[in-house]
């Protein structure tokens, strides 16, 4: 590879944060527009005198819809431009938020809240793609970690920005506060991600990420060997060439669901837990579930720096370290019975569950063609959805009702365990792809 001149490279490094910074503020403002719906479950509730099977009816719709939509969306999202492509799909969820704040009708409701988790589904495509065009190896790790963070930002700041629309203006205006407030807010970010994020380096008038910091993942290696070249494919065609037969996707496929699963299974069951089963106060179960979610966003910021410091071509091994000690923190939170120790069980188990999430796409760029991360980001979407918060929900509840709470957290068990060895499995396809590219 030709040295490019530092005019070049001080050119692509300004973009390059400029769209780091673009796609996290994008991302998290897809949350304002998607998290504040279950705080308007409880209005909704009263206003239109709804169940709690219409409103579950409600969040399943958003749910399935959403990891349906994030499959076929990140698909696309290959032949797609990433910065147009984020910037359309929050706009239209914008809309839909102002539309569900003038909504009445029940059946009309369903309607709009498929509409909002089709068009969430444009989001994380375009993030992972930008990121993966513009960091190297030596990069990716915190890049992506940052950019993983601003879900977390996203979903916890929404409460309080309809908390305080709403305590300003009072509940009688709670459509204004829940759905137009961070519609609001959301819009303003669409504007800041059409001025920060940028098109793909080449359309940019500039070289390649590979030919600015002359390096190569495995991924691009093994593409280069490939017969079938991805400029005369479609964007399924580059799906099923790249991704679906590509065994190393699989195995980012089992850790996302089995992350996934134990993620649902902790946060989705801490509420019921803590006060049915642990006596917890309403205000000691919202610590807890605070904590969990807010912990994750120093811990992965850690974490990336961790693998782009240490775990160079050895990813999954900081995942499974931290799956370890998830597996002791599950236990020790079913067995205690200090709120201090509950507390700092579910803590440390949220602070490290988003490791080997944020993770996998740091991976991912590792065995996938940079061209086809977007499909890669589909697949693990869907079934991640899917199958990993079914397990974490439906499962765990099922289990719960016929055996207890213990075999629940056992069943969760087994799904750290098999987490672990999903990243073993992913660990050893990197190693491969080196072994062969250095043989070609």
């Amino acid at each position: 590879m030709e040295q490019v001149s530092q005019e070049v490279k001080s050119r692509f490094l300004r973009l390059q944060m400029n769209s780091l910074i673009g796609v996290w503020i994008g991302y998290a403002a897809y949350y304002l527009v998607r998290s504040n719906f279950n705080l308007a479950l409880p209005y909704l509730s009263g206003e239109l005198d709804l169940s709690k099977t219409q409103l579950g009816l409600l969040s399943s719709c958003l749910l399935i819809t959403y990891g349906l939509s994030k499959g076929f969306m990140s698909v696309l999202a290959d032949k797609a431009n990433p910065k147009y492509f984020m910037a359309i799909g929050l706009t239209l969820c914008v809309i839909l938020n102002v539309l569900m704040g003038f909504t009445t009708h029940y059946s009309l409701f369903i309607g709009l809240v498929i509409l909002l988790g089709l068009f969430q589904g444009m989001g994380v495509g375009p993030s992972i793609i930008t990121v993966g065009y513009w960091f190297p190896r030596s990069q990716r790790g915190r890049a992506s970690t940052i950019w993983n963070m601003s879900h977390n930002l996203g979903g916890g700041i929404v409460a309080p920005i309809v908390g305080v629309a709403i305590g300003y203006l009072g509940t009688e205006h709670w459509r204004i506060g829940t759905f137009a407030v961070p519609a609001i807010l959301a819009a303003i970010c669409v504007l800041l991600v059409l001025y920060f994020v940028r098109k793909r380096p080449t359309e940019e008038g500039l070289p390649t990420v590979e030919e600015v910091f002359q390096e190569e993942a495995a991924g691009q290696k093994s593409a280069k060997m490939a017969a079938d070249k991805p400029e005369n494919m479609n964007a399924f065609q580059v799906f099923y060439n790249f991704v679906f037969k590509n065994p190393n996707s699989w195995y980012l496929v089992l850790i996302d669901v089995f992350v996934y699963m134990v993620r649902f299974g902790m946060i989705t069951w801490i509420p019921l837990y803590l006060l049915k089963v642990k006596g917890f106060t309403k205000t000691e179960m919202s610590v807890a579930y605070m904590l969990f979610e807010w912990a994750a966003i120093p811990s992965t910021i850690l974490a990336g720096y961790l693998v782009d410091k240490y775990f160079k071509g050895r990813i999954m091994q900081l995942p499974i370290y931290c799956l370890v000690v998830i597996f002791a923190c599950v236990i020790g939170y079913m067995n205690s019975d200090s709120i201090l120790w509950a507390t700092v069980f579910a803590c440390i188990t949220g602070c490290l569950i988003y490791i080997p999430q944020s993770m996998i796409p740091v991976q991912a760029m590792e065995v996938i063609p940079t061209f086809a991360l977007g499909s890669a980001v589909g697949l693990r979407g869907f079934m991640s959805y899917l199958v990993g918060s079914s397990l974490g929900t439906t499962l765990f509840g099922f289990v719960v009702d016929h055996w207890g709470w213990d075999m629940g957290f056992y069943t969760l068990l087994v799904g750290v365990v098999l987490c672990m060895f999903s990243c073993y499995l992913s660990n050893r396809g990197v190693q491969k792809i080196y072994a062969a590219a250095d043989k070609a």
